[in-house]
């Protein structure tokens, strides 16, 4: 698949996926910090943002799409860097195709199984009835009776977007919903990646623990952790000045 993507700045590319229900722009603010350092590839990865929309969902394809992206643009080597779902994809990536990545960053996830967690967000998605919303207020406050989180909120309704119909989602909401289980599986056994490896992990967060370091060290053997302060899931976000100097620091771009 052809996926869509922002590319800005320049030196050593840099390619960056988002997790799930975001896009290429959840990056946007952190790239203004990075693009004299990289050339940056902001991704949409599939079925979300401006990319194509499909029945099939799952990391393996996920990371065809990415090789393909990197083939068509040239790319026989990349930095790479994933959050949530796209941290998955990136590990993926890096257990199939190594020899195609320089360095990998890993933003709040590890490499087990995840259970379904995010019932309550699909739920709300799913109840908006778009025929009927008139504003993006409309639908805050409707999603306000699932997901309670301003900011969570903010961050989803990022994928409300407008065509010469009304609203419609940026994301394939009905596969989404159908195959959530993908976005959880574990890594799979037998592979192992040794090229430098940075995790990164929001201090506030329950994504990456204590009992989750054998398991990063099976799979990526050359890997260090950094716990970010004062920052939960969404650590680019939130504590956005950490992220990037940790990014600098790894790639030796300070």
């Amino acid at each position: 698949m052809k996926l869509n993507f922002k590319k800005i700045g320049t030196g050593k590319p840099l390619i960056i996926l988002h997790g799930l229900f975001g896009s290429a722009d959840n990056w946007f603010s952190i790239s203004k910090e990075l693009k004299d350092n990289f050339t940056l590839y902001l991704v949409d990865q599939r079925n979300h943002g401006d990319s194509p929309q499909s029945d099939e969902w799952n990391y393996e394809v996920m990371v065809e799409d990415l090789k393909e992206l990197m083939d068509n643009e040239g790319l026989a080597k990349a930095f790479l860097m994933g959050h949530s779902m796209g941290g998955k994809t990136a590990m993926n990536f890096a257990l199939k195709y190594p020899e195609k990545v320089e360095k990998l960053i890993v933003a709040d996830i590890a490499p087990r199984y995840y259970a379904v967690h995010h019932q309550s967000i699909l739920d709300g998605l799913n109840a908006l009835d778009l025929t009927e919303i008139q504003s993006r207020k409309e639908a805050d406050d409707e999603l306000a009776n699932y997901v309670p989180e301003i900011g969570v909120r903010q961050f989803l309704l990022k994928s409300l977007g407008r065509d010469s119909d009304g609203f419609m989602w940026k994301i394939n909401l009905p596969v989404i919903t159908e195959k959530i289980n993908e976005v959880g599986k574990a890594l799979p056994d037998g592979k192992s990646f040794s090229g430098p490896t940075l995790f990164l992990a929001g201090s506030n967060s329950s994504y990456i623990q204590q009992s989750d370091l054998e398991d990063i060290d099976a799979f990526f053997p050359n890997n260090e952790v950094e716990f970010i302060t004062d920052a939960g899931h969404w650590l680019h976000a939130e504590q956005p000045d950490a992220v990037v100097e940790e990014i600098k620091r790894f790639l030796k771009q300070v």
